[in-house]
């Protein structure tokens, strides 16, 4: 199994955030092809120290990561991407990619 984590930073306005998240973003990125499972937490989100400046994580589950490659490079996959840049820009949210492996 591979994952997509994003973790986005509390925005000025979350209440807005959490709208366009909830009703736009999340049905479009469900249309991405190989997405087996979708799930979010949202606040308090904190560290082991306490708070963070984290609002909201997506965890995106995909059979493995060239399943990843492929859904970010399909038609679903870009179009999410642009959006999220829509409400998201670049530097308030950190993107990570990987396979996880049962021990």
């Amino acid at each position: 199994m591979a994952r997509i984590l994003i973790m986005f930073k509390t925005p000025k306005d979350i209440a807005a955030f959490d709208k366009r998240y909830f009703e736009a973003h999340v049905p479009l990125a469900k249309k991405i092809p190989g997405l087996i499972k979708y799930e979010i937490s949202r606040g308090p989100i904190t560290t082991p120290n306490g708070a963070s400046d984290i609002h909201l994580v997506a965890i995106l589950h995909f059979k493995d990561l060239t399943a990843i490659q492929s859904a970010l490079a399909s038609p679903e996959g870009q179009a999410a991407l642009a959006d999220r840049l829509s409400f998201a820009p670049e530097g308030s949210v950190e993107i990570l990619r990987f396979d996880s492996h049962e021990l």
